[in-house]
């Protein structure tokens, strides 16, 4: 069991520069093309392979608290594409949120096809390495889906380890196991893409307002 504090409600002040708090999601932040993405999804004749582009942007946000628990995060928007087409292949919004008390790191995401989920890891503020899970079923790191998508392509489990590359670019894969009717075995519907730098960060609210009034503390 968790170690929680007896006072559940008293806030702390964080640090209003959301991009000098981010631990090992700093290299994850700004707006990011990935064109060499690969898509492994399941068909009734067998594994389909789907080259991608990627479009992510990843925003910082001002402090989020729960009584004495901080995160720091990002909103982050995916837009993906096939080669040469402009309908979209696949969108992705939610946030990846950093609790330096901790070590979690969280990545929420939602999805227009009925389906979200919270994926959770753990990892030093230094870290260039990181892997969340998502379990079907779980109250603290699940998955929820629509009705259909729960009958014909039921997500027991979601991981994503994260790199973060010398370069500066950073990559992920995304391993989805899928339970499908008439299939004997789960079924693993994997994604992978190297991301790179095309815009900074916009600083989040709290930090643009101290940057135009410096003499305030860092601290709200």
């Amino acid at each position: 069991m968790e170690n929680y504090p007896k006072d559940i409600y008293t806030e702390p002040e964080p640090d209003v520069d959301t991009l000098a708090n981010l631990g090992p999601l700093t290299g994850m932040a700004g707006i990011w093309t990935g064109t060499r993405g690969l898509d492994v999804n399941p068909k009734p004749d067998g594994p389909e392979k789907q080259a991608f582009i990627e479009h992510v942007e990843l925003q910082p946000i001002d402090a989020q608290t729960n009584g004495p628990q901080l995160f720091y995060g990002l909103r982050y928007h995916t837009r993906i594409v096939k080669p040469d087409d402009v309908e979209t292949f696949h969108d992705q919004v939610g946030y990846w949120l950093w609790e330096p008390a901790t070590g979690n790191v969280l990545q929420t995401l939602s999805i227009p096809r009925g389906q979200t989920a919270m994926a959770v890891g753990h990892a030093a503020a230094d870290a260039k390495t990181f892997r969340l899970q998502a379990v079907r079923g779980s109250l603290t790191n699940g998955i929820v889906s629509n009705p259909f998508l729960e009958h014909a392509f039921r997500t027991e489990s979601y991981t994503i380890t994260v790199t973060i590359n010398p370069d500066g670019s950073w990559s992920y894969e995304q391993d989805t196991v899928l339970i499908i009717p008439g299939q004997a075995e789960p079924f693993h519907h994997t994604d992978r893409n190297t991301l790179r730098k095309i815009g900074e960060p916009t600083p989040n609210p709290t930090a643009q307002a101290a940057a135009r009034k410096p003499g305030i503390s860092r601290a709200r």
